[in-house]
């Protein structure tokens, strides 16, 4: 029998490869690879269902922190969706151009604006958060309750200020 050839020795690797499961140990100890998996499997969803909306993830953020918070001021805004000011201002132009969103001078301030919701940003926003929060739950349909509520305190310890 002829040696094999190195191209058909090739082919075998590449065949038994094939049928091997792909070894992701060390991607699957970091959190933030995690993190991303699980984003990428929710985002897909998350902008089928916001598409009767016509609203993108930040668009969402935002329009949820000003109709939970009026009157903030849109520095606030800015560092809370860490959105650069500039890009938050043509973020909120389109929606106030929408009619979503209105913005008025800060009475303590004159060289800031305030947000606040307007009355259609409102039924949106309500409607939207409904819609998302009925995502979330099918999205997390795996987990329960208690699992649910672990995992967001988890995540948020990495993010939010902890108190000293």
């Amino acid at each position: 029998m002829p040696p094999k050839s190195k191209d058909s020795k090739l082919a075998e690797a590449v065949q038994e490869a094939a049928g091997q499961p792909l070894n992701q140990d060390l991607l699957l100890s970091l959190v933030g690879y995690n993190c991303r998996r699980a984003y990428l499997t929710i985002i897909p969803h998350f902008d089928a269902r916001m598409k009767k909306f016509d609203l993108r993830a930040v668009d969402f953020s935002v329009l949820s922190l000003v109709n939970a918070n009026p009157n903030m001021t849109q520095k606030r805004l800015s560092q809370a969706v860490n959105v650069s000011p500039p890009n938050l201002a043509i973020l909120l132009d389109k929606l106030e151009e929408r009619g979503l969103i209105m913005r008025q001078r800060n009475p303590l301030d004159k060289r800031s604006q305030t947000l606040i919701l307007t009355p259609e940003g409102t039924r949106l926003c309500g409607r939207a958060e409904k819609t998302v929060s009925e995502l979330e739950a099918d999205a997390t349909s795996m987990l329960n309750v208690e699992e649910r509520s672990q995992l967001l305190h988890l995540l948020q310890k990495i993010f939010l200020p902890q108190d000293e």
